[in-house]
């Protein structure tokens, strides 16, 4: 049985998180945005040292929100110049944008609970069968090679990541 204040500083971080999401999305400054980013980041972390996943948690604040938050923050800085003004998109672009973002979660949905994730089970059935999933099942999902698990699309992320990095290193040197 969690402890009362365990719940507590569960809902206070969950709350911060949601209002670090909004305010990261929202801001107009992009050096602000990374910033409330590194927050939900490390909010994230705070959430597996409670779950009890002090490895996650460690490489949560490690590598994303050490590591890719600095990426981040360089590819801003190399791409974007500070004091430059951007241009606020209108509300056609706005309304585009909109609907996009909003089928797109649709489906996320619809994959996250309908499609086969572990042993060819989908989570719905997962949570239905009350089927205990390990983390070394949800290890070798992300990391494998076979049917349903998700080591090209993991690498093939490495590479994007790789070609922003080059890409921002070459818009740099142009100016």
């Amino acid at each position: 049985m969690d402890s009362v204040g365990n719940i507590i500083v569960y809902f206070a971080v969950a709350i911060l998180l949601l209002v670090f999401s909004i305010m990261a999305v929202t801001a107009k400054k992009i050096l602000r945005a990374a910033t409330y980013l590194l927050f939900v980041l490390i909010g994230t972390a705070i959430f597996y040292f409670q779950m009890g996943y002090q490895f996650l948690g460690a490489v949560q604040i490690a590598v994303y929100a050490g590591g890719i938050m600095v990426l981040f923050v360089f590819a801003i800085l190399l791409t974007n110049k500070p004091n430059e003004k951007d241009q606020a998109g209108n509300s056609h672009r706005k309304l585009w944008g909109f609907l996009v973002s909003a089928t797109s979660f649709v489906l996320l949905l619809f994959a996250l609970f309908y499609m086969p994730l572990i042993h060819g089970y989908s989570l719905v059935e997962c949570l239905s069968a009350s089927n205990m999933i390990t983390m070394h099942d949800i290890g070798v999902a992300f990391t494998g090679g076979e049917k349903f698990q998700y080591l090209l699309p993991f690498e093939a992320i490495s590479v994007l990541l790789l070609a922003c990095i080059i890409g921002g290193v070459t818009i740099a040197r142009k100016d």
